[in-house]
């Protein structure tokens, strides 16, 4: 009976220590400011993993949170928060900002209007 404890004792230290070294492990192929994860979820954006304090993934790709583009012309947007969508086409193509809906794949014909984006530039 006493060495049967012993195994048993010995055998469930293996495998907390083999738990502990897996889940302490630091991803590799993160960027150096994300740190050590432990036994946490990672948000992956394709392949890659990404810091979603920091970062947010646009169609397979990697970028900071205050990222902007051009909508249109003369509008500025930031594709981890919103879309930017042509409602017509044509010599007077019309754009608006749409917001993106936490949780699911967003598209234009779905989303909330954030604002409308003018055509040329406004000067008061």
């Amino acid at each position: 009976m006493g060495p049967r404890i012993v195994d048993s004792g010995v055998t469930a230290c293996v495998y907390l220590l083999a738990f502990f070294l897996q889940c302490s492990k630091e991803v590799t192929d993160t960027p150096s400011s994300s740190g050590l994860w432990l036994c946490q979820p990672a948000f992956r954006c394709g392949d890659q993993i990404y810091n979603p304090l920091e970062q947010c993934c646009d169609d397979d790709t990697i970028l900071p949170l205050d990222r902007t583009r051009l909508c249109g012309s003369y509008c500025t947007f930031h594709p981890c928060f919103e879309l930017c969508c042509p409602e017509s086409f044509g010599p007077q193509k019309k754009f608006v900002v749409k917001l993106k809906v936490l949780g699911v794949k967003s598209r234009c014909s779905s989303s909330p209007i954030s604002r409308n984006c003018r055509s040329s530039k406004m000067f008061p």
